[in-house]
């Protein structure tokens, strides 16, 4: 069973199993492929982030009107028609109001801020392979980064449930409630509800509110 992060002397420490480490060092990955900047190749990653919103059916968001009852824009203002929603969640949108300096916004910021997501992401994910007897050790100079990490998982898998505003998640979470215990919507509002968790205790410990 996971610990929550804890400051010891420099270092800030979770204590996770390795199927717990595994499906978050996947979901990086995953995510890692998803914001990789133009002079990254991007790899094939069997890991777990398909797995777990694989087979949502109904409360999958990459449909016009998912029947959750949450819509879909056709397209986000000023992006490309087949642009993954979950990039809008990443990288909003400079001006809502006009398309041509939207897209002239992304086009010099978006590279960066992408190679800055990846770097994070890739952090987090040695961070996680260089566990020791379940000890998930994290630096404090490490904190920032993996922090954002956690932030742009949560949101990719926030953008796959439809979770956008509190009705939303008090919807789903209502639609939890009356599937078996073993739907994937169940296991996949887990690991969210999980990695919510994870980045509260992490910024306690940072923070040192753990300690009062």
């Amino acid at each position: 069973m996971a610990h929550a992060f804890a400051a010891d002397g420099e270092d800030l420490v979770a204590i996770m199993d390795d199927n717990e480490r595994a499906v978050v060092a996947g979901l990086c990955l995953q995510v890692m492929d998803l914001v990789a900047p133009a002079s990254v190749t991007k790899g094939e990653h069997a890991d777990p982030f398909e797995a777990i919103v694989a087979g949502l059916g109904d409360l999958a968001t990459d449909t016009e009107q998912g029947a959750a009852g949450v819509g879909v824009p056709d397209r986000a203002f000023g992006l490309d028609h087949d642009r993954d929603p979950a990039l809008d969640r990443l990288f909003p949108t400079g001006n809502r109001e006009d398309e041509q300096e939207a897209a002239e916004f992304r086009r010099f910021t978006e590279q960066g801020l992408r190679q800055r997501k990846h770097d994070g992401l890739a952090t987090t994910v040695r961070t996680l392979e260089s566990v020791d007897e379940d000890r998930w050790v994290v630096t404090r100079a490490q904190a920032p980064q993996v922090l954002v990490a956690l932030t742009d998982v949560r949101l990719v898998m926030g953008e796959r449930l439809g979770l956008r505003t509190d009705e939303d998640a008090t919807r789903l979470e209502e639609l939890i409630e009356t599937l078996d215990a073993d739907d994937p919507a169940v296991f996949a509002l887990g690991v969210y509800d999980f990695l919510t968790w994870l980045q509260e205790s992490l910024t306690r410990a940072l923070t040192g509110e753990d300690e009062e």
